[in-house]
């Protein structure tokens, strides 16, 4: 989930120069994600008209190429999108071809441009048009992969399913913001709008967890507090039903910033958080991505290696009143991953991150290479050491040093002035973000939430 509104009036931030960053208000902010690929856009559902960047949330955050011919389609493609250009050119082919078919032009008087250039120039006309084909049939393409970037593994989504999404994401971070708003101290806020998520079953996370290959559940989660650096983190509980809360507990009532396994779930027990068994955390939806990831690993001959399912994992950035930032994020890992596999969600720096000088992360991706590439600190020392913007250096982390190094991912990246970054190398990300006048906007879809 993420949230970006409009920059603080009091506090006034430096914005990139290519793109400015999202923003939220002044007085607290909070913004969250889930990993999930996005889905395919019901027609009917569509946005009608895209955010543009240099948007902030309020205060309180749980946070085509050739030359002459396309670049009369360029203003086209991004201003109003692939299709109205598609049907822009396709009107343009039809009106060129007329002429040089040597049939009349409906609607077209004889003193056109088109009409003039045919007598005087029918060659330059006719090649104009080859070029003309050539740009419709690039436009073809690119509308095609751009439906197909926004289909997720399992299909498109239901209006129920999409209604499911944002519902639980508006709660999250509707409740986040509430506790930011009531004077709350940031880190409550971004605990429990991830416990929000971790309730909620379609999602990566506690009770959405997916299965490990002996089909068991084996969770992770992390929390740090931008204003002292503290953290707390939790890896392969199986009985604690909100991890979340138990890597807070890690770091207030423990002198360790990391338990695992079932010395985590025995802390959990004797300090009183919710103990459950593992069928709490079963769906039906889980249960099948694994037989379907078993299906296709026995069929290549080999064992399964955890990387049929990238999506779910949650997480939410937050700045409060007094300017302290906070991260938090939590999963279920990947299915059908080999029992005791970490990934980058529970170690600080890779996964989660909160500084109070720079900024608050929390990333999904391939956690391997998040780890290798200690991806959030890496934002955070961007903006400290390089003086670079979130926007930058949250870009330059996540859709230039992941990829060059085999992976794919996503951050919701917010700073301590309001900020909200929300890169992504994978086809999209999840978010919400809340706006300065307390509305919650839900992302869904590929084409609402920019790549930088």
């Amino acid at each position: 989930m993420t949230h970006h509104p409009d920059r603080p009036t009091d506090h006034p931030a430096e914005q990139p120069a290519e793109q400015p960053a999202e923003r939220p208000a002044p007085g607290g902010q909070l913004s969250g994600k889930s990993s999930r690929q996005p889905a395919e856009r019901p027609a009917a559902s569509r946005a009608p008209e895209r955010r543009t960047a240099g948007e902030r949330p309020v205060t309180g955050q749980v946070a085509v190429r050739d030359a002459d011919t396309t670049e009369a389609f360029t203003d086209t493609l991004t201003g109003r999108g692939l299709a109205d250009a598609l049907e822009d050119a396709l009107e343009e082919a039809v009106s060129a071809a007329e002429p040089l078919q040597a049939r009349a032009v409906r609607g077209v008087p004889a003193s056109s441009g088109v009409m003039q250039r045919l007598r005087s120039d029918p060659e330059t006309v006719e090649r104009d048009l080859v070029k003309l084909v050539l740009t419709v049939v690039e436009l073809i393409r690119q509308l095609m992969e751009r439906q197909a970037l926004r289909r997720v593994e399992d299909g498109s989504l239901t209006p129920e399913q999409e209604r499911a999404y944002r519902d639980a994401l508006t709660r999250a971070a509707r409740t986040g913001y509430d506790l930011i708003r009531r004077g709350r101290p940031v880190l409550d806020a971004v605990e429990k709008a991830v416990t929000v998520l971790e309730d909620d079953p379609n999602f990566n996370a506690g009770r959405g967890a997916v299965f490990n290959t002996d089909a068991e559940h084996e969770l992770d989660a992390s929390i740090m507090n931008g204003r002292d650096l503290r953290a707390g983190a939790v890896a392969g509980v199986r009985n604690t039903r909100n991890p979340v809360s138990l890597a807070r507990l890690v770091m207030e009532k423990s002198p360790h910033v990391m338990m695992a396994g079932r010395g985590a779930d025995q802390f959990a027990l004797r300090n009183g958080l919710p103990y459950t068994t593992q069928d709490y955390f079963w769906t039906q939806k889980r249960w099948d991505q694994l037989m379907a990831a078993k299906g296709r690993a026995q069929a290549k001959g080999g064992a399964g290696n955890g990387h049929t399912e990238v999506g779910g994992t949650v997480g939410a950035v937050g700045l409060d009143r007094s300017r302290d930032v906070a991260a938090a994020t939590s999963t279920g890992g990947l299915t059908d991953k080999q029992v005791g596999r970490v990934g980058d969600s529970p170690i600080i720096g890779a996964g989660t991150y909160a500084n109070n000088r720079t900024v608050a992360v929390s990333c999904t991706g391939t956690g391997e290479v998040f780890i290798r590439g200690t991806a959030a600190h890496d934002i955070s020392a961007l903006m400290e050491y390089g003086n670079q913007p979130v926007q930058a250096a949250a870009a330059r982390v996540v859709t230039e040093k992941i990829p060059a190094l085999g992976a794919t991912g996503a951050a919701i990246a917010l700073d301590a002035r309001g900020n909200l970054a929300v890169p992504h190398s994978t086809k999209g990300v999840i978010n919400a973000y809340v706006t300065r006048d307390g509305r919650v906007v839900t992302r869904l879809y590929d084409d609402e939430t920019p790549v930088r």
